[in-house]
Parts: C-alpha cells; sequence; structure tokens
C-alpha cells in the first residue's frame, strides 16, 4: 500500500509495517542493518495529521507509527515515534486491525490527539487509566465498522 492508502483507510491502532525493499544485510553488518532496521520495521499507528500550514511552509498529511517504548516495564522513558508523510518512498501493509470491542485512549480530544494506549475493553481502559492518569484523555471504542472498513471517526468521551 502507498502512504496515502495508509492515511485514507488504516484505523488508529492498527498494526503497520514498511519496508523499502531492500535485502536484510547480515547481522555481523551493524551500522548497515540499523540502517536497514530503520527503513524496515513495524509499529502502532497513532495519530493522523491532515495538511498544516507553518509560516510559507505548507506540510502534506502525514501518520506517526510508535515502534517502541524505551525504559523498564513499569517506567517508560522515551517513546519511539516516527512520523511518515505520504508523499514517502516506502511500501506499506496493515498487519493487524484493532479488534472490535477494544477501547483506544487518546491523550486529549482534540483533533491532534494520540493514542497511548489500546485496551481489550472498557474496564482495562478504566483500570488503565487510573493508574496512569491522563486528566484529558478519551476513550473511544472501536466499532466492528472500523475494523472492517478502516474508518475512524468519531471519538467518545
Amino acid at each position: 500500500m502507498t502512504p496515502s492508502q495508509i492515511f485514507e483507510h488504516a484505523p488508529i491502532g492498527a498494526i503497520i509495517a514498511w519496508s523499502n525493499g531492500a535485502p536484510r544485510p547480515p547481522g555481523r553488518f551493524k551500522n548497515k542493518l540499523s540502517a536497514w532496521e530503520r527503513r524496515n520495521n513495524q509499529g502502532r499507528l497513532v495519530r493522523k495529521e491532515t495538511t498544516r500550514t507553518l509560516g510559507n511552509y505548507i506540510s502534506p498529511p502525514s501518520f506517526t507509527v510508535h515502534e517502541g517504548d524505551i525504559g523498564t516495564r513499569d517506567v517508560v522513558v522515551v517513546r519511539v515515534l516516527r512520523a511518515f508523510s505520504i508523499d514517502s518512498d516506502l511500501t506499506f501493509t496493515i498487519l493487524q486491525w484493532p479488534t472490535s470491542g477494544s477501547v483506544r485512549i487518546f491523550d486529549k480530544p482534540d483533533e491532534h490527539a494520540e493514542l497511548i494506549h489500546l485496551a481489550a475493553d472498557r474496564k482495562e481502559a478504566e483500570t488503565w487509566l487510573r493508574a496512569h492518569r491522563y486528566p484529558q484523555a478519551v476513550l473511544d471504542e472501536v466499532l466492528q465498522e472500523t475494523t472492517t472498513t478502516g474508518d475512524s471517526e468519531g471519538r467518545v468521551a
């Protein structure tokens, strides 16, 4: 899929993979392998941003993927996020759609909100929120239509 197809069809919370089509280098070449992994990886889709104007610059639509966390199990020091513009030269694939009935937790209620957690159900989402304390968090239940059509409109408070 192209980046614009991911932007249009992949729902927030989906796991997507990206690739430049190059073969994986042998593990003994650490620098080449590290560079290859930056262009060939996977993560969870956490944000979509439409066109923005910054002074004279107009940025194209983009989406952000959460690749992983750095830290211990209980304390996350750094969240590793990667943003892709829809004019990227990489190829994308949707590996996993969010399951119907799961609950997305967004950090705030506006259009620039970012997915901070995907819970299996509402009870787990509320438990997670009590432990992590995001004061402006918004819960959004994944519906069956979202998992099949890719629509991700409408967030429920």
